[in-house]
Order: C-alpha cells, then sequence, then structure tokens
C-alpha cells in the first residue's frame, strides 16, 4: 500500500490541486483521520527570485497550504471510500477551506529542503471538518496551524 500512496496519481485523484501549485509530492502515511505527506522544496522555485533574494526563504503562507492540501486529501480520501471519488471531486463535495487559527511559524524552511507535512482530523460536524496540522523540517516544526474545510459542490 505505501507504494501507492507515493504516486502522483495517489494525490491528483483526491484533490483538485495541480502542479506548480500542488504543495504535495508523496503521501508517507495514511490512516482514518490522519495524514504524512512530504515535498521537496525545488532551489530553483520562481518564489525565491522575489521572497528575500538574499536570504531566500518558503513563504509560510505556502507551508500552511501544503498542511491544508494534505488535509483536503485526508477528506478526499475519506469521503472516496462512500462517495466514488474521482480526480478530487465526490457527490457529497470538495473541501474548501473555511478558518484558519493559531498559526505559528518557528522555524525557517529554505530551497532544497525536505518538508514533512502532517494533517489529523479532530472533529467532523455536518459538512464542516476541523483538522490541525504542521510541517517539519530537519525533524524539527517549522510551522503548527489549526484550520477548518467545509464540504462544497461542484
Amino acid at each position: 500500500m505505501v507504494k501507492e500512496l507515493q504516486t502522483e496519481n495517489f494525490i491528483t485523484d483526491r484533490i483538485p490541486h495541480r502542479p506548480p501549485f500542488l504543495w504535495l509530492d508523496k503521501v508517507l502515511e495514511l490512516s482514518p483521520e490522519s495524514i504524512v505527506a512530504e515535498k521537496k522544496i525545488p532551489p530553483d522555485l520562481d518564489i525565491f527570485k522575489g521572497h528575500y533574494p538574499d536570504y531566500p526563504l518558503m513563504p509560510g503562507v505556502l507551508l500552511c497550504e501544503a498542511v491544508f492540501q494534505a488535509g483536503a486529501l485526508l477528506i478526499g480520501e475519506m469521503q472516496g471510500k462512500d462517495a466514488g471519488n474521482v480526480n478530487g471531486n465526490t457527490h457529497l463535495g470538495m473541501p474548501v477551506l473555511t478558518r484558519i487559527t493559531g498559526a505559528k511559524f518557528k522555524r525557517e524552511v529554505r530551497p532544497g529542503d525536505t518538508i514533512e507535512i502532517r494533517a489529523a482530523l479532530q472533529e467532523k460536524v455536518g459538512p464542516a471538518w476541523f483538522m490541525k496540522g504542521s510541517v517539519r523540517v530537519h525533524d524539527k516544526v517549522a510551522v503548527q496551524v489549526e484550520f477548518a474545510c467545509a464540504l462544497k459542490s461542484g
């Protein structure tokens, strides 16, 4: 099963995000209520030309986006078991970000780093999914964030 989780199709079959705005390379672990994914930050991203060009940093908002995408993938996987998930869409709807709370930025992520992205379901209330997540770099927490998604029909 781990080999299957590492394919790009596994990701793109469950969320609508596509390059250049796909911030997950592969899924490392998946359980009924949590996910661990990975992304290698390319050193040649155009973002680094303008985001502190003399000391390039990965923007915190994009690190949060990686967590949100992991959360959406988890929701897509949970829905897919019941809803016939195809290309990030299900009969039940697509997860859309509705709330961000408690974002904390603790470490820098630099060009060439590989990040580990985690998201976990805290509570599901109707169409709302309350989650928390983190990004780790060099085995240390870089970002922590709590967020919510709601299912929107396409």
